[in-house]
């Protein structure tokens, strides 16, 4: 099997690059099998994941020559339910804070993976695209979710009907991605951004995800309760001793991830 997903692991930090450059990292039933297998062993080894393209491009959606024959004959649901779904999935339910690093063109299911993740750190030169008005389709992988949650109904409406690209800049701007960084600065920006949640409170940034991402289905009472049950836990943990004796000593804490 070619490896479609490319696997890094050094110092608590698995980077993960989708590895099909001459087709803009194009996603195939391959490299989404191959993308949930990297997770899960990520989650074994690492403390935090980041997930970028080979190449000039982060990835450019579906490979439509992997659907096979004609699109006439596919149906979109299995495929949805059966191969994308545990992609997002392995995003959104790790307990490791994944970091999309979006080196350029982002676009369809593309776009929707890298703002499944839970922070988008992309290059200037990068755009958002979603294409997929532009075949006859709804934004899918979790897109209709996403937008509108991260920019409001009348962005997310408007990005999807027009299906116009948007720049790194402006998606920063707008709340729909974390920042953008000057193409010459990406590469080191983005991994000391990695490098600090590798080395940071792993068990307080898996707190924090669970429950950013649960308050978006919660009302307050449900919420207040995850976070009592939440902080309860990392008031008991190694890192909250070592940050309260950092702080006390006036020294950098040194956590260890539990």
């Amino acid at each position: 099997m070619s490896e479609e997903v490319l696997y890094q692991q050094s110092g608590g930090l698995a980077v993960l690059t989708l590895n099909r450059p001459a087709v803009m990292n194009a996603l195939t039933g391959t490299m989404r099998r191959q993308l949930v297998a990297a997770f899960a062993r990520a989650e074994k080894e690492a403390r935090a994941i980041v997930l970028t393209g080979a190449g000039r491009g982060f990835c450019a959606g579906q490979d439509l020559a992997d659907l096979g024959g004609s699109p006439e004959g596919v149906d979109l649901g299995p495929l949805l339910r059966e191969e994308y779904d545990p992609v997002l999935k392995a995003i959104t339910e790790s307990p490791l804070p994944v970091i999309a690093a979006v080196n350029g063109v982002a676009a369809g299911a593309g776009a929707s993976l890298a703002l499944a993740c839970d922070v988008v750190i992309a290059t200037e030169s990068a755009v958002f695209l979603q294409a997929f008005s532009k075949i006859g389709l709804i934004p899918d992988a979790g897109g209709t979710y996403t937008l509108p949650r991260q920019v409001g109904f009348a962005r997310a409406m408007g990005m999807a009907l027009f299906a116009e690209p948007v720049k790194a800049r402006d998606a920063a701007a707008m709340g729909l991605i974390w920042e953008a960084v000057a193409d010459e600065d990406f590469a080191a920006r983005w991994q000391a951004r990695a490098q600090h949640l590798a080395s940071g409170p792993g068990l307080a940034f898996s707190g924090i995800k669970q429950a950013m991402r649960a308050s978006q289905g919660n009302d307050l009472e449900a919420q207040l309760a995850l976070e009592a049950e939440i902080q309860a836990r990392c008031g008991a943990s190694a890192d909250f001793a070592e940050g309260v004796a950092a702080f006390l000593e006036k020294r950098k804490a040194v956590f260890q991830g539990r």
